[in-house]
């Protein structure tokens, strides 16, 4: 007879699929830009709603009509910025080269980190020497979330990618914002797109049939219906990686692409009478994501401007109503 292929079954897209180590992302790729700004901002997902807009896009078939939208609800307090970190390139990759902490840090992010006496004018200096070896420039930031709903201490610390030209530029920019806090309108805008990072809903362990997608068998298997009907093949007599198997599902990082922000606004008028569900009351700024976003509620969210935007330009949308 002969040899019967077949295309594989199960999709290898994200692997391995295992547990994230935090639960919050770090981001790897920034768009390119020439004015020196932040490149990414956070907000905890409080919840969606719906809104009534006015469609203003020209290649949609309800255009210049009244539609109803879900919007996703980000509570996004700002953002502390607490150092400047420096890297140049190495054969490994980026490593750090310098890295200079603020001198009045808030007495919160002593449950993550030691703080003491920073030499923060030293490391400072030390940057601008060795200006000609600093490839790249980021910000060390930490939310506070003391000034939002989710009622915990403990604040999330990550980077954040300055754009600019050149490092210079990217310098004098982190140097004005050093202590100093970043709000969302800093970052982002509305109407724009942004790409939103998060760590999505943990499922535990499943099977094959929900984690890789692999066909039902039909009544006739000899086995269980959910399972692959065979692991291996007889050569080379090993169970190969590929195989799908049960096991860990979800709590993985995902990126989605091309989210339209309709609104930043103040949590003042965004909050339903008896607060948002499982999480409570927004108490600071707010950004009005269009459609979904990965996570549960009360994860941080990371928002960076859309890295491959789309090329119909949208204009800043006209919200009549959003219902709570």
């Amino acid at each position: 007879m002969p040899q019967v292929r077949r295309p594989r079954r199960g999709s290898l897209q994200f692997h391995p699929r295992v547990r994230s180590k935090r639960m919050y992302p770090t981001i790897t790729t920034y768009p390119i830009t020439d004015k020196p700004k932040a490149l990414a901002f956070a907000g905890y997902k409080s919840g969606m709603l719906h809104a009534m807009i006015s469609d203003n896009n020209k290649n949609s078939p309800t255009f210049g009509q009244e539609i109803s939208v879900p919007v996703t609800v980000l509570d996004c307090p700002p953002l502390k910025v607490i150092g400047i970190r420096a890297y140049k390139n190495s054969y490994n990759g980026l490593s750090a080269l310098k890295e200079a902490i603020a001198k009045d840090l808030p007495k919160n992010l002593s449950r993550k980190i030691n703080i003491g006496e920073f030499k923060t004018e030293e490391n400072l200096s030390a940057i601008e020497k060795n200006l000609d070896k600093v490839s790249n420039l980021r910000l060390i930031v930490s939310t506070q979330p003391k000034l939002s709903g989710i009622g915990k201490k403990t604040p999330e610390i990550f980077e954040i990618e300055i754009g600019g030209a050149n490092a210079g530029e990217k310098l004098t920019f982190a140097k004005q914002v050093l202590g100093k806090e970043i709000k969302p309108s800093d970052v982002v805008k509305e109407g724009e797109l942004v790409d939103t990072v998060a760590i999505t809903k943990g499922k535990g362990t499943v099977g094959p049939v929900k984690r890789y997608g692999v066909k039902i068998q039909n009544r006739h298997a000899k086995q269980k219906r959910r399972h692959v009907g065979a692991i291996a093949a007889q050569t080379p007599g090993r169970v190969l990686w590929t195989s799908p198997m049960a096991g860990q599902f979800g709590l993985f990082t995902r990126t989605e692409l091309n989210k339209r922000i309709l609104k930043i606004g103040d949590g003042v008028e965004i909050n339903p009478k008896s607060g948002f569900t499982r999480y409570g009351i927004i108490k600071s700024n707010y950004i009005l994501v269009q459609g979904s976003v990965p996570g549960a509620k009360k994860r941080l969210v990371l928002l960076r401007p859309a890295i491959r935007p789309s090329k119909i330009k949208l204009l800043v949308p006209e919200i009549k109503q959003v219902v709570k």
